[in-house]
């Protein structure tokens, strides 16, 4: 009898084990199963592109709302921004690797390229002389180009700042040893001109409009008939041969970031003045001068670049003749 019970007893036991272990199955391999389909539903991000930018710039606003991260996650791609106070130091960074794409004027890649920086053209901006001009004090004795003659004028390097003022001279039938370089970055730049440092600023927006209406300048010329000061968009020379279709998609992003600034300036403004850190007077002034967007590297635009490599090569500011073509983008 005590061994009928304690079969009886090992049987249920058994029985009620299986039974367990079967329902313990069940129940764990439902979650895997999910968390597998949401592993696969979700791409994996495993390569970083790195973006070099300036402020103001189409790239910043680009960043600003953000389009491209989703875009580019989708191909497993995250996106570093990097900022530059200007070209010649973006310029840097690409030959040194420690960014993939960026956004310049236009001088720094003239001295770039005579540099023998590996990088390629794949896009350029709109014009945007408006916005970048000389500027004085407003109670300054200078009222022409041709009073610059012996005074110190502080600008970047190599940057379209650069190329702007050797035009103006060349105008008023001066040359640029008639003057005093001061070669400042825009901060330093604005710190010198409001203690009158240095006698006249080239400079760009939205530095210039700011200093317009904050630091009691006028703008002596704008860039208008002296340069069509664009923006251009280069690329490590290596990283364009392997990514054209991260380019385009980036490019893509910029035109549709670009008609967002155009036909949203009021939300524009908002938006970038706690960034930039610049009052709303100014930025609306820096806006409204300016067309947003992206033109194709036409045989016109290349022969604007060569025009500028050609009169640094002149001026003995460059060491050698570039032929700018030869790194355009295909």
């Amino acid at each position: 009898m005590k061994v009928k019970r304690l079969t009886l007893f090992l049987t249920m036991l058994c029985t009620f084990l299986l039974a367990s272990l079967f329902l313990a199955g069940c129940g764990k391999s439902e979650p895997d199963k999910s968390k597998s389909a949401a592993k696969n539903d979700k791409v994996k991000i495993t390569k970083t592109i790195r973006i070099g930018y300036q402020k103001n710039g189409p790239l910043f606003i680009l960043k600003s709302l953000g389009t491209l991260e989703k875009r580019l996650a989708k191909k497993g791609y995250q996106v570093e921004w990097n900022e530059f106070q200007a070209g010649p130091a973006l310029m840097e960074a690409l030959n040194a690797g420690s960014i993939d794409i960026g956004r310049t004027g236009d001088s720094p890649p003239i001295f770039a390229q005579a540099a023998g920086i590996p990088f390629v053209y794949i896009a350029a901006g709109k014009p945007k002389f408006y916005g970048s001009g000389i500027l004085v004090h407003d109670n300054s004795s200078i009222k022409s180009i041709k009073d610059l003659k012996g005074k110190t004028i502080g600008f970047a390097k190599g940057s379209s700042s650069h190329y702007l003022l050797v035009k103006a001279l060349e105008k008023a039938g001066l040359k640029y040893s008639d003057i005093t370089p001061a070669f400042l970055q825009p901060g330093d730049g604005r710190i010198a001109f409001e203690q009158k440092k240095i006698d006249a600023w080239v400079v760009w927006d939205p530095f210039s409009a700011a200093a317009e209406t904050g630091a009691n300048a006028k703008m002596l010329t704008n860039g208008e008939g002296l340069t069509t000061d664009r923006d251009f968009f280069l690329a490590n020379e290596e990283f364009a041969k392997k990514h054209k279709d991260i380019i385009n998609e980036m490019i893509d992003e910029i035109k549709a970031s670009s008609e967002w600034a155009n036909s949203h300036h009021a939300e524009l403004i908002k938006m970038l003045a706690p960034l930039l850190k610049i009052d709303e007077p100014s930025l609306k002034i820096a806006v409204e001068r300016r067309e947003y967007g992206v033109d194709e590297l036409t045989p016109q635009l290349i022969k604007e670049q060569q025009q500028i490599a050609d009169t640094f090569y002149d001026l003995k500011i460059i060491p050698k003749k570039i032929i700018v073509k030869d790194l355009m983008n295909h």
